[in-house]
């Protein structure tokens, strides 16, 4: 856990970039980990080679949601460590996420955002299928950038 900590939920790129304020303590990570990334649809990113976490990866119910979304939709997340940006390891993350609501859950329809000076998260939205609405909107529950739009991208059920 502290290498969790010290290489990744400390630095101060990684968090503000998702919406949270960068870890304080080691204990701090590990409440975060208990009652957030360890909630219903999150799953930890974990580097093939080594079994070591590197990452988060889930979605939200239209009740946990950052937007406003009907009951049969979800919103999806992720953050992993800088060292491994720009890998594809989030894309294939994402793409394990969208398989697992579409075909296990059942949702109609999954939404992202992006703070706009983060194209990278936007790009792996993208790689996924996710299309971009050209809306802006905020998202007033995050603890940080709260007062910065995102934008949003939305990814629909095909039967194809």
């Amino acid at each position: 856990m502290p290498r969790l900590y010290t290489n990744m939920l400390s630095n101060p790129e990684v968090g503000p970039r998702a919406g949270w304020p960068p870890h304080k303590s080691v204990e701090e990570s590990l409440e975060i980990i208990r009652n957030v990334f360890s909630g219903e649809g999150m799953w930890a990113i974990v580097l093939k080679e080594t079994s070591e976490v590197i990452g988060c990866v889930g979605y939200l119910s239209a009740e946990y949601s950052n937007l406003n979304i009907e009951k049969d939709q979800c919103e999806v997340g992720y953050w992993i460590a800088k060292p491994y940006w720009g890998k594809g390891i989030c894309t294939e993350a994402l793409r394990a996420v969208v398989d697992y609501c579409f075909n296990v859950k059942g949702v109609s329809v999954l939404w992202g955002d992006y703070f706009p000076d983060n194209q990278a998260s936007g790009k792996v939205m993208e790689n996924c299928g996710f299309k971009d609405t050209g809306r802006e909107t905020l998202c007033p529950t995050l603890e940080i950038g709260a007062d910065k739009p995102v934008r949003v991208l939305r990814l629909d059920y095909n039967l194809e």
